[in-house]
């Protein structure tokens, strides 16, 4: 019985050290661990997509035959003119166009109208940002950034054919012109 009580007690004995050691070793573990966070807040600010001409920076180019204000009509997203050309004179002016947006643009295409049918007598152009255009232009990637204005330019001249036989034949011929710039978030 001795012996038994002897084993019980160490039996005792050793399952006391283990209660200690595991409760230790939480302990220990407690003391070594941690916990990071991220917190925060997001507060988005309204975004507009807005590319407009500038109507305030329109100018007449010197010696450009003026055109009356009820000829030349325009907002935010159209110019429109009607102007009436002599030989020799012609019609120009610059407008800015400007990203009003919160977006980055890219200006991707200018599509102008044909003028081959005149051309012996019709000079049409199109500068962008310095950049001359006489015909439709795809796959251009020229930025505009949000904030940023570009020039734009156009010049159209009643040019004199060397060959008079070029000239219209009847008067008051009417050639209709356009532009339009598309452009893309860049």
């Amino acid at each position: 019985m001795v012996k038994m009580e002897k084993q019980k007690n160490t039996q005792m004995f050793v399952i006391a050290i283990l209660a200690v050691a595991i409760l230790t070793m939480s302990v220990g573990f407690a003391a070594y661990s941690a916990t990071l966070n991220i917190n925060g807040n997001v507060n988005i600010a309204k975004a507009k997509w807005s590319i407009v001409w500038d109507t305030t920076s329109y100018a007449l180019s010197q010696n450009s035959v003026v055109v009356a204000d009820g000829n030349r009509t325009f907002n935010t997203t159209d110019f429109t003119f009607n102007v009436d050309l002599n030989p020799g004179e012609f019609y120009e002016f610059t407008i800015n166009a400007k990203n009003e947006g919160t977006f980055n643009a890219n200006l991707t295409s200018i599509t102008m109208s044909d003028v081959s049918a005149h051309s012996d007598y019709l000079k049409y152009e199109v500068y962008y940002n310095g950049t001359k255009y006489t015909s439709s232009a795809t796959n251009l990637s020229t930025a505009l950034n949000a904030g940023a204005t570009a020039p734009v330019k156009v010049r159209v001249e009643y040019v004199i054919p060397q060959d008079s036989t070029k000239l219209p034949s009847e008067n008051n011929v009417s050639v209709t012109l356009s532009a339009s710039f598309g452009y893309t978030q860049a």
